[in-house]
């Protein structure tokens, strides 16, 4: 009886509950605590917290009655779309509401002419592409979780993928969003055109990381399928070579769709998992790398880049052209997280950024750090724009371990930061690394963002205690509750 009993005796949610069921009917509200175990965490594992109550609605207009419900009442609520997001931005509140929006999987539109499609944020990446791919088009971003991670996911981070060197981000791809507001108003900004004027709000919402409301319509959009399609697989005897031709490469003014590298431990990671008999066991790291185009274009691009790598010592080089033998130099990065798996009951991926010249450089770096705290490291990263993933091994069964991952992966980012990068790439800020913000952004930038923040969600409701520093390393007051007053400075 216990579990299905009103989330701890909260008053306020036993009032709630009738309403939210009324909203989007009774199969629409768990509330049960071994049900509520499912929407724990996202794919930051390390963090856990079960959420009071989790809502799935369907509609704009009931995605807006659930937030008016949580205004009125000063409850905060967080918003989750396929939770595989691994900074732990959908980390649910012990006594708030979880807004998942798993059901609202509906394309709405597709427009071949224009090359729109808008969707609902439940829908798969992977379903956008299947959608129209039998027109002649596709979807560009592609993370590599784009078989189950969904568009609100995507749209909440700012997700890239494979091809973001060449096609850029998810901000991109997005033309127009219809928001529901942490007060339940419904908005739409931008447009079905891609020049907007006034203000770029869709910029500012996509990876904004559901702190400003949740996103119930995009309009996405989508690009022809190129003529020619190659890839191109060399391997090395030494990370620095393999990097260092991904600087020749771009260097040399070729720009390809995508550009990866793995490391040892991950290419025998896929190897035993995947079995794409693709990636020589024994190489130090292999490049993959992708060039489309024009077919004389691709032609000449594949000569250039095999010649680069042949210059910094590659091993061998392969070359595919047809789907079928592409897809298998592929399967292997796609999968290389879930493969990891095989290496370690446990890993932490970590998602900092460098400028492509520092990739020898951190590179170097992450290998002291290994030696100093004692943790393998495996490397898989998008090369390309110095987007790294280095995954952290280790056991979480040993007290203490993950308390040192967690120091090891900021040190890790505070490098990257220090050479000139970045926190995130695409994985987002969230609750992993908003006590690292201040090593990129001084006083007066979390200042001016707070206050964006306060535009949107005055009373902090939405999706509190991620994206900006907290009390657990900085020593300003951060998230307060109370709702901030109009003359108040919204604090961190």
């Amino acid at each position: 009886m216990a579990l299905s009993a009103p989330p701890q005796g909260n008053p306020v949610f036993q009032m709630l509950l009738p309403q939210l069921e009324k909203i989007v009917g009774p199969d629409g509200v768990i509330k049960r605590k071994d049900e509520l175990l499912t929407y724990e965490c996202d794919g930051l594992t390390g963090y856990r917290q079960r959420p009071a109550v989790a809502v799935l609605p369907r509609t704009t207009e009931q995605v807006a009655a659930i937030v008016r419900l949580c205004h009125e009442q000063k409850i905060s609520w967080v918003a989750r779309g396929a939770g595989t997001g691994l900074s732990g931005g959908a980390l649910p509140l012990e006594h708030g509401l979880l807004i998942v929006t798993t059901r609202m999987r509906e394309i709405l539109s597709i427009d071949l002419e224009n090359q729109r499609i808008v969707v609902q944020p439940g829908v798969i990446n992977n379903w956008v592409t299947q959608a129209v791919s039998g027109a002649g088009f596709y979807y560009a971003p592609d993370p590599s979780s784009q078989i189950i991670c969904s568009i609100g996911g995507n749209i909440a981070e700012n997700s890239g993928g494979v091809h973001c060197l060449k096609y850029g981000v998810t901000t991109n791809h997005v033309l127009g969003l219809k928001l529901v507001t942490p007060d339940g108003d419904i908005v739409e900004v931008g447009g079905y055109l891609p020049e907007m004027p006034g203000y770029d709000l869709t910029g500012l919402f996509v990876g904004s990381e559901g702190t400003l409301g949740i996103a119930t319509e995009i309009t996405l959009k989508i690009l022809k399928t190129p003529e020619s399609i190659c890839v191109v697989l060399a391997d090395f005897m030494s990370l620095e070579a393999t990097a260092q031709s991904v600087a020749d490469i771009i260097a040399a003014g070729i720009i390809p769709a995508g550009m990866e590298i793995m490391d040892n431990f991950s290419i025998n990671a896929v190897e035993d998992v995947v079995a794409t008999g693709c990636y020589p066991r024994d190489a130090t790291a292999i490049l993959l790398v992708e060039l489309d185009g024009l077919p004389a274009e691709v032609q000449a691009n594949k000569a250039k880049v095999a010649a680069i790598c042949r210059q910094n010592q590659a091993r061998s080089i392969t070359t595919a052209n047809d789907a079928e033998t592409r897809f298998k130099l592929w399967k292997g990065r796609k999968a290389a997280f879930a493969a990891a798996g095989k290496l370690s009951p446990s890993y932490f991926v970590q998602d900092g950024v460098v400028p492509r010249t520092q990739l020898v450089q951190i590179l170097q770096d992450i290998e002291q750090l290994s030696q100093k705290y004692g943790f393998p490291i495996a490397n898989v990263f998008h090369a390309g724009d110095g987007n790294l993933h280095p995954l952290i091994l280790y056991n979480h069964h040993i007290p203490g371990e993950w308390e040192r991952v967690e120091e090891l992966g900021g040190e890790i980012l505070k490098r990257c930061v220090a050479l000139g990068g970045s926190l995130s790439g695409e994985h987002g800020i969230g609750t992993d690394k908003n006590n690292f913000m201040p090593a990129m952004f001084n006083e007066t930038d979390l200042e001016t963002m707070a206050w964006i923040r306060y535009c949107f969600n005055p009373d902090n409701l939405a999706n509190p205690g991620k994206l900006f520093p907290t009390p657990r390393s900085c020593g300003e007051v951060a998230n307060r509750q109370p709702p901030l007053r109009e003359s108040s400075l919204p604090l961190f």
